[in-house]
């Protein structure tokens, strides 16, 4: 274990690595500068991870280092952050080449992560909340980079409007906050002193915008049409909102999680998580578009992640948005290839497949409800159970029960006990080294907690219905109202980059 002053050292090792990152980006937006230099570009941005990893295995945690912070979560997300942009720049280097913007997408991605890991490092109020707003201005940006294209200028537009709220909303709960603690970083506000002169209104208002600046990014019911404009934007660009941006209300909640204890603004909060996720499920079943059913996918994952917060469920939520960050940047760099083949299937090989689904959704439930009487005390773990429930029950339907043959499901069956078993694993480190972290927790009532089931089970049991009842008036009413949900504005739908025709007819200069 590092030392004070060796944990101080490697602050600055970070920073400086981190400022050579930026500076490398920065060069390379120079014309004189070839277009091979990407490849050392990448080199310079793989440093500030790997100091984080450093940091993360051997740093002292719960630790103030001046404006920083040292624990596991900020050294965990800073270098998740960071990764996943090394990763997403490398796809870049071929997928992009030929690009009017080539050289700015780089230097963008590369700020992007770089203040989205100065955000999540510091322990200062003040500096997280402008290196956040550099984080969603930087996005923004690179969501409109394609200025002749009005599509993403019109997305760009939006998104643009709908996080400046959010940063306005987060701006206003730290004033606040330090307005009534007279202090500015997280171990000096969240003092059982300091709790203590804000009072149960106080609390209720700050709490309310923070919700605000949270579900925004989140692309939460009402807030999601961002995300769903955002689809015009080059894959890079969805995979790291995805993948980095999207998934922060987990960790901004963690921090800040003294404040929510046993306050009202959790059951709003799990109001409008539970609809995103009945929303986000739905969107991502009925749509054919690739990315459009990603988006639906992550509406309602990150749903699911605050309602684990509202439930106190802090560790589970940042397992789940790193885990779900990693698998959504994969999903979305690889989405060119994403083709799908149907098959018309005879009618004994459905009999056999529903014998196959029946006996899945039966294991599912049982490993759900195992789940949750592995540790009943936990409330949260109702919901868990649930979910847990429903994801192997789709799992087993698509990799085991429609499976090409005996030979299919055994590999499906294999390929489910090893994803599993890889799962487990990580969920089970995680969870062992998060509970180092600084923060707290309380459970809200049970009612509230089997109402959200129940919610959630609805949900589930009506979709189940109307998917058997294709013909009848509901069914129609539910698919148009999710296919109009998930569809962009006209203004932001182009079946083709009109302004590429112009470049077309010169010969493509």
């Amino acid at each position: 274990m590092l030392t004070s002053f060796n944990v101080s050292i490697l602050f600055i090792i970070f920073f400086i690595a981190l400022l050579m990152s930026i500076m490398s980006g920065l060069v390379f937006l120079n014309s004189r500068m070839p277009l091979s230099y990407v490849r050392i570009h990448i080199w310079f941005i793989a440093l500030p991870p790997f100091v984080a990893f450093i940091g993360l295995i051997f740093a002292h945690k719960n630790m103030a280092v001046g404006i920083w912070y040292s624990d596991v979560l900020s050294w965990l997300m800073s270098f998740f952050v960071l990764i996943i942009g090394v990763i997403i720049q490398r796809y870049c280097v071929r997928y992009l080449m030929g690009d009017r913007s080539y050289r700015k997408y780089f230097t963008l991605f590369t700020l992007t992560t770089s203040f989205a890991a100065t955000a999540w490092l510091t322990g200062d109020l003040r500096i997280m909340v402008i290196s956040w707003g550099l984080t969603l201005a930087c996005l923004t940006i690179l969501i409109s980079l394609t200025s002749a294209w009005k599509v993403t200028k019109a997305a760009a537009k939006v998104t643009r409007k709908l996080f400046l709220l959010s940063w306005i909303a987060l701006l206003i709960a730290v004033l606040w906050i330090a307005s009534l603690t007279g202090e500015w970083q997280y171990i000096d506000i969240f003092t059982n002193t300091n709790l203590g002169q804000i009072n149960g209104w106080e609390r209720f208002g700050i709490n309310l915008l923070i919700i605000l600046a949270v579900m925004i990014p989140a692309a939460q019911w009402p807030f999601q049409r961002w995300l769903i404009e955002s689809v015009a934007a080059p894959t890079p660009v969805s995979a790291i909102m995805h993948a980095g941006i999207v998934n922060a209300g987990g960790i901004m909640l963690t921090r800040f999680s003294p404040l929510f204890n046993g306050d009202i603004a959790t059951l709003i909060l799990l109001f409008f998580a539970s609809v995103s996720v009945l929303m986000g499920a739905g969107i991502s079943l009925v749509h054919a578009d690739y990315k459009r059913l990603l988006v639906g996918s992550t509406i309602g994952q990150m749903g699911f992640m605050l309602i684990q917060c509202a439930l106190g469920a802090y560790i589970p939520a940042i397992i789940h948005l790193i885990l779900h960050g990693l698998f959504k940047a994969t999903l979305f760099l690889r989405s060119g290839s994403a083709v799908r083949h149907f098959s018309v299937p005879n009618r004994a090989n459905e009999r056999m497949s529903y014998l196959w689904i029946i006996s899945g959704r039966v294991l599912a439930l049982l490993i759900g409800l195992g789940f949750w009487l592995s540790a009943p005390e936990e409330g949260y773990r109702i919901v868990s159970g649930l979910i847990l429930a429903w994801s192997l029950s789709v799992s087993w339907t698509q990799l085991v029960a429609f499976g090409e043959g005996k030979f299919g499901r055994i590999i499906g069956l294999a390929l489910l006990i090893v994803v599993g078993s890889v799962y487990y694993l990580v969920h089970h480190y995680f969870s062992v080294e998060l509970h180092t972290i600084s923060f707290q927790s309380v459970q809200p009532p049970t009612f509230v907690i089997i109402v959200v089931a129940i919610i959630l089970l609805l949900g589930s049991v009506m979709s189940t219905w109307v998917a058997r009842h294709r013909s009848s008036t509901a069914f129609s009413i539910m698919y148009l109202w999710l296919v109009r949900l998930g569809d962009a504005k006209p203004e932001t739908v182009e079946r083709h980059p009109n302004y590429l025709k112009k470049y077309i007819s010169k010969g493509g200069h």
